[in-house]
């Protein structure tokens, strides 16, 4: 069997009285995306940080790209990129002299530095703006930049800790297609995030990390599928018929009402999906009341990491 590409066990970290990671286990194959998901405070950032050979664990081990990271730290920084939540790029630099600048700084020649940050610049759409210095850039243009430096020497593994954060949609929806293309080239990638859509639409396995701990594992569809189930919505067209509705679904259903009171908004679980709605329709219609909306969904992924992280105290980033 294939070693896994980041292979961590027992990983721990203190700083004074807070246990930042208390035995992280983590296996993640080569190729795809893992998501690491979780409140501020919970040790995405001192694990990427760890794994990257920013900072020594405590006790534990780690392997990526089949190296140690306390016995190996050069190996593997030979074989990763890393994308911080700060960009890293020169803002009186152009574009290209950017690239070319990390090249040298990677040991390339010249020419060889030159000729990558070309083709870096046509793979992420900035051959255009290739020679305007970074500070005209956009948010979107330079996060793509970002993730060209860290691909300067093509390493088989990057970590992207919260790489969108601040970015408006179109941007965040660049940097998203960026990373697809990525993964399609054969990257592996471990991403750390607070925009639980990203995970969902990015990542092929997911790992919920609370005070510490990882709480949760698997794909997407395996932790939403864990939740419950489908669930059938109903947004009254009155608000004061929020409570009535949850009593008559309720009550059609057989089963418990959940009350959305910010929503205005009653979610009952379903087994059949045509079934159930066709129940809680005939039963709003038989008391009266109306609805402005009704819709089938299946459970999301910030409904999994709310549940998942819901007896948190709040810690400061």
């Amino acid at each position: 069997m294939n070693a896994p590409v980041i292979d961590v066990e027992g990983l721990r970290k203190r700083y004074g009285d807070t246990e930042a990671l208390a035995g992280v286990d983590l296996a993640v194959p080569a190729g795809g995306v893992c998501a690491v998901l979780g409140p501020n405070g919970a040790g995405k950032t001192t694990l990427v940080r760890i794994l990257t050979t920013l900072l020594r664990a405590d006790a534990g081990t780690a392997r990526v790209a089949g190296h140690d990271v306390r016995r190996h730290p050069e190996r593997v920084r030979a074989d990763i990129g890393l994308v911080g939540q700060r960009t890293a790029v020169d803002e009186v630099l152009g574009g290209r002299q950017n690239l070319i600048l990390f090249g040298r700084l990677h040991h390339l020649c010249p020419a060889r530095a030159r000729a990558r940050a070309d083709a870096l610049l046509a793979r992420f759409g900035l051959t255009d703006a290739a020679t305007r210095p970074v500070r005209t850039y956009s948010g979107g243009m330079r996060r793509r930049l970002d993730l060209a430096a860290a691909l300067i020497v093509d390493p088989p593994v990057l970590f992207l800790d919260e790489p969108t954060t601040g970015l408006d949609p179109r941007a965040r929806g660049d940097v998203w297609d960026a990373v697809r293309a990525l993964v399609a080239d054969g990257t592996t990638v471990l991403l750390t995030t607070q925009y639980l859509e990203e995970a969902d639409q990015l990542a092929d396995s997911v790992r919920v990390v609370d005070h510490g701990r990882i709480v949760a594992a698997g794909s997407p569809d395996q932790l939403k599928s864990a939740l419950g189930g489908d669930r059938v919505d109903v947004v009254p067209r009155h608000p004061g018929d929020l409570t009535r509705a949850a009593e008559v679904i309720g009550a059609a259903t057989g089963g418990p009402a959940r009350v959305d009171v910010d929503r205005t908004r009653v979610s009952v679980a379903v087994t059949d999906r045509v079934a159930t709605l066709t129940t809680v329709l005939r039963a709003l219609d038989d008391a009266g009341l109306a609805a402005a909306d009704v819709a089938v969904r299946r459970p999301t992924l910030d409904e999994v990491f709310l549940r998942l992280t819901a007896d948190r105290e709040q810690v400061p980033a």
